[in-house]
Protein backbone atom coordinates (compact mmCIF):
# COMPACT_ATOMS: atom_id res chain seq x y z
CA UNK A 1 0.00 0.00 0.00
CA UNK A 2 1.01 3.65 0.18
CA UNK A 3 -0.18 7.00 1.49
CA UNK A 4 -3.73 7.78 0.35
CA UNK A 5 -3.51 11.56 0.03
CA UNK A 6 0.13 12.43 -0.61
CA UNK A 7 0.79 15.97 -1.73
CA UNK A 8 2.31 19.34 -0.92
CA UNK A 9 0.89 22.24 1.07
CA UNK A 10 2.00 25.73 0.05
CA UNK A 11 1.41 28.65 2.37
CA UNK A 12 2.69 31.15 4.92
CA UNK A 13 3.56 30.36 8.55
CA UNK A 14 1.26 32.03 11.09
CA UNK A 15 2.22 30.28 14.33
CA UNK A 16 3.91 27.19 15.78
CA UNK A 17 3.99 25.09 18.94
CA UNK A 18 6.59 22.74 20.43
CA UNK A 19 5.67 19.07 20.73
CA UNK A 20 5.44 17.87 24.32
CA UNK A 21 2.95 14.99 24.73
CA UNK A 22 3.50 11.21 24.69
CA UNK A 23 3.72 11.17 20.87
CA UNK A 24 5.10 14.66 20.28
CA UNK A 25 4.62 16.54 17.03
CA UNK A 26 5.93 20.01 16.28
CA UNK A 27 2.84 21.91 15.15
CA UNK A 28 2.83 24.63 12.47
CA UNK A 29 -0.16 26.83 11.64
CA UNK A 30 -0.17 27.70 7.93
CA UNK A 31 -2.39 29.93 5.81
CA UNK A 32 -3.05 28.56 2.33
CA UNK A 33 -5.53 29.62 -0.33
CA UNK A 34 -8.16 32.30 0.44
CA UNK A 35 -7.12 32.46 4.12
CA UNK A 36 -7.77 28.73 4.58
CA UNK A 37 -5.94 27.44 7.66
CA UNK A 38 -3.95 24.20 7.85
CA UNK A 39 -1.97 22.50 10.61
CA UNK A 40 1.32 20.81 9.73
CA UNK A 41 2.10 18.07 12.28
CA UNK A 42 5.78 17.11 12.26
CA UNK A 43 6.64 13.91 14.14
CA UNK A 44 9.66 14.51 16.40
CA UNK A 45 9.77 11.20 18.28
CA UNK A 46 9.59 7.65 16.94
CA UNK A 47 7.21 5.10 18.44
CA UNK A 48 9.77 2.42 17.54
CA UNK A 49 13.20 1.97 19.08
CA UNK A 50 15.35 4.02 18.93
CA UNK A 51 13.05 6.96 19.60
CA UNK A 52 15.41 9.69 18.35
CA UNK A 53 14.41 10.91 14.88
CA UNK A 54 17.00 11.36 12.12
CA UNK A 55 17.29 15.00 11.11
CA UNK A 56 19.01 16.97 8.38
CA UNK A 57 18.66 20.61 7.44
CA UNK A 58 20.29 22.27 4.45
CA UNK A 59 20.29 26.08 4.24
CA UNK A 60 21.82 25.87 0.78
CA UNK A 61 19.35 23.38 -0.62
CA UNK A 62 19.35 22.94 -4.38
CA UNK A 63 17.19 20.66 -6.51
CA UNK A 64 15.89 20.63 -10.07
CA UNK A 65 12.43 20.10 -8.57
CA UNK A 66 12.43 23.60 -7.09
CA UNK A 67 11.77 25.23 -10.44
CA UNK A 68 8.18 23.93 -10.45
CA UNK A 69 7.28 24.80 -6.86
CA UNK A 70 6.88 28.62 -7.11
CA UNK A 71 4.29 28.11 -9.85
CA UNK A 72 2.03 26.03 -7.63
CA UNK A 73 -1.07 27.76 -6.22
CA UNK A 74 -1.40 28.28 -2.47
CA UNK A 75 -3.07 25.45 -0.58
CA UNK A 76 -2.83 21.69 -0.83
CA UNK A 77 -1.96 20.07 -4.14
CA UNK A 78 -2.33 16.33 -4.75
CA UNK A 79 1.04 15.23 -6.15
CA UNK A 80 0.46 11.68 -7.33
CA UNK A 81 -2.38 12.64 -9.67
CA UNK A 82 -1.37 16.15 -10.71
CA UNK A 83 2.35 16.72 -10.21
CA UNK A 84 4.30 13.45 -9.84
CA UNK A 85 7.39 15.30 -11.08
CA UNK A 86 7.75 17.19 -7.79
CA UNK A 87 7.31 14.22 -5.43
CA UNK A 88 10.10 13.56 -2.91
CA UNK A 89 12.05 10.32 -2.57
CA UNK A 90 14.98 10.29 -0.15
CA UNK A 91 16.58 7.25 -1.76
CA UNK A 92 15.94 7.82 -5.47
CA UNK A 93 15.79 11.61 -5.69
CA UNK A 94 19.35 12.53 -4.69
CA UNK A 95 18.00 15.28 -2.48
CA UNK A 96 20.77 15.06 0.12
CA UNK A 97 23.42 12.77 1.59
CA UNK A 98 21.73 10.57 4.25
CA UNK A 99 25.08 10.15 6.00
CA UNK A 100 24.74 13.77 7.11
CA UNK A 101 21.57 12.98 9.07
CA UNK A 102 21.89 12.95 12.85
CA UNK A 103 19.57 11.39 15.46
CA UNK A 104 18.05 13.96 17.79
CA UNK A 105 15.69 13.72 20.78
CA UNK A 106 12.39 15.56 20.73
CA UNK A 107 12.98 17.78 23.76
CA UNK A 108 15.90 17.87 26.23
CA UNK A 109 17.49 20.50 28.43
CA UNK A 110 20.11 22.72 26.89
CA UNK A 111 20.26 25.07 23.89
CA UNK A 112 19.90 24.02 20.26
CA UNK A 113 20.14 20.27 20.91
CA UNK A 114 16.69 18.84 20.15
CA UNK A 115 14.16 18.76 17.32
CA UNK A 116 11.80 21.28 18.88
CA UNK A 117 14.60 23.86 18.87
CA UNK A 118 16.01 22.93 15.45
CA UNK A 119 12.61 23.24 13.79
CA UNK A 120 11.72 26.41 15.68
CA UNK A 121 14.81 28.25 14.44
CA UNK A 122 13.75 28.09 10.78
CA UNK A 123 9.97 28.09 11.23
CA UNK A 124 10.05 31.23 13.38
CA UNK A 125 12.44 32.83 10.89
CA UNK A 126 10.00 31.92 8.11
CA UNK A 127 7.14 33.53 10.02
CA UNK A 128 9.09 36.74 10.64
CA UNK A 129 10.33 37.04 7.05
CA UNK A 130 7.08 35.82 5.43
CA UNK A 131 8.83 32.94 3.68
CA UNK A 132 6.83 30.43 1.67
CA UNK A 133 6.47 27.00 3.25
CA UNK A 134 6.13 23.82 1.18
CA UNK A 135 5.16 20.86 3.39
CA UNK A 136 5.20 17.41 1.77
CA UNK A 137 3.16 14.64 3.39
CA UNK A 138 -0.34 13.17 3.73
CA UNK A 139 -3.46 15.34 3.91
CA UNK A 140 -6.22 14.94 6.46
CA UNK A 141 -9.57 16.72 6.71
CA UNK A 142 -11.34 18.98 6.41
CA UNK A 143 -13.09 17.81 9.58
CA UNK A 144 -16.45 19.57 9.38
CA UNK A 145 -17.71 21.21 12.59
CA UNK A 146 -14.56 20.10 14.42
CA UNK A 147 -12.07 22.79 15.44
CA UNK A 148 -8.37 22.12 15.26
CA UNK A 149 -7.15 20.79 18.61
CA UNK A 150 -4.01 22.96 18.72
CA UNK A 151 -4.88 26.25 17.01
CA UNK A 152 -8.70 26.27 17.24
CA UNK A 153 -9.58 27.09 13.63
CA UNK A 154 -12.58 25.42 11.97
CA UNK A 155 -12.77 23.06 10.22
CA UNK A 156 -9.77 21.06 11.40
CA UNK A 157 -7.52 20.48 8.43
CA UNK A 158 -3.89 19.69 7.75
CA UNK A 159 -0.99 17.50 6.67
CA UNK A 160 1.20 14.98 8.48
CA UNK A 161 3.69 12.17 7.72
CA UNK A 162 6.39 14.82 7.22
CA UNK A 163 9.13 12.19 7.11
CA UNK A 164 10.44 9.30 5.01
CA UNK A 165 7.53 7.04 4.08
CA UNK A 166 9.22 3.83 2.89
CA UNK A 167 11.28 1.03 4.40
CA UNK A 168 8.79 0.60 7.25
CA UNK A 169 8.11 -2.78 8.85
CA UNK A 170 5.34 -4.11 11.10
CA UNK A 171 2.22 -2.00 11.53
CA UNK A 172 3.66 0.89 9.49
CA UNK A 173 4.42 -1.24 6.41
CA UNK A 174 1.04 -0.22 4.99
CA UNK A 175 2.39 3.33 4.50
CA UNK A 176 5.29 2.23 2.29
CA UNK A 177 5.66 3.63 -1.20
CA UNK A 178 8.18 5.31 -3.47
CA UNK A 179 8.13 9.00 -4.40
CA UNK A 180 5.97 9.91 -1.42
CA UNK A 181 8.43 11.01 1.25
CA UNK A 182 7.68 13.99 3.46
CA UNK A 183 9.72 17.10 4.09
CA UNK A 184 9.69 20.85 4.69
CA UNK A 185 11.03 23.35 2.16
CA UNK A 186 11.18 27.07 2.87
CA UNK A 187 11.73 29.80 0.28
CA UNK A 188 13.07 33.13 1.54
CA UNK A 189 12.35 35.66 -1.19
CA UNK A 190 14.58 38.46 0.11
CA UNK A 191 17.72 36.31 -0.03
CA UNK A 192 16.42 34.12 -2.89
CA UNK A 193 17.38 31.06 -0.86
CA UNK A 194 15.89 27.68 0.06
CA UNK A 195 16.07 25.68 3.29
CA UNK A 196 15.27 21.97 3.22
CA UNK A 197 14.44 19.93 6.34
CA UNK A 198 14.25 16.14 6.16
CA UNK A 199 13.33 13.57 8.82
CA UNK A 200 13.39 9.77 8.99
CA UNK A 201 13.04 7.07 11.64
CA UNK A 202 16.00 4.93 12.63
CA UNK A 203 13.77 1.84 12.33
CA UNK A 204 13.33 2.39 8.56
CA UNK A 205 15.42 0.49 6.02
CA UNK A 206 17.13 2.50 3.29
CA UNK A 207 17.09 -0.45 0.85
CA UNK A 208 13.61 -0.58 -0.68
CA UNK A 209 11.93 -2.11 -3.75
CA UNK A 210 9.62 -0.43 -6.27
CA UNK A 211 6.76 -0.58 -3.74
CA UNK A 212 8.84 1.06 -1.02
CA UNK A 213 9.14 -2.15 1.02
CA UNK A 214 12.41 -3.10 2.71
CA UNK A 215 14.57 -5.56 0.78
CA UNK A 216 17.14 -5.62 3.58
CA UNK A 217 16.55 -5.13 7.31
CA UNK A 218 17.64 -1.84 8.81
CA UNK A 219 20.49 -3.63 10.60
CA UNK A 220 22.04 -4.24 7.17
CA UNK A 221 20.87 -1.09 5.41
CA UNK A 222 20.63 2.11 7.42
CA UNK A 223 21.26 5.78 6.69
CA UNK A 224 25.01 5.34 7.20
CA UNK A 225 25.59 2.43 4.81
CA UNK A 226 22.59 2.65 2.46
CA UNK A 227 24.63 3.24 -0.72
CA UNK A 228 26.92 0.24 -0.25
CA UNK A 229 24.06 -1.97 0.96
CA UNK A 230 21.85 -0.98 -1.98
CA UNK A 231 24.59 -1.91 -4.44
CA UNK A 232 25.01 -5.34 -2.82
CA UNK A 233 21.22 -5.90 -2.75
CA UNK A 234 21.00 -5.33 -6.52
CA UNK A 235 23.85 -7.72 -7.39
Amino acid sequence: MSLNNYGVLKGKVLDSKHGSDASPHYQILVEGEEQTKYRVAVNIKSQSYPSEVLYLVSDQFQSEDLAALPNLPAGFMDIKNNHPDIALDFIRGNLFDPKKMVPLPADVEGPDNDLNEKLSFYIEKAQQEKAVLYAFGQRWGPENNKPDQYFGFTPGNGIHDIHMNQGNVGQWKRDNGTWQDGGLLLYFEESNSWVGTFLAFQSQSWCTDDQGNAVLPVEKCNYLNYDQANRKAKQ
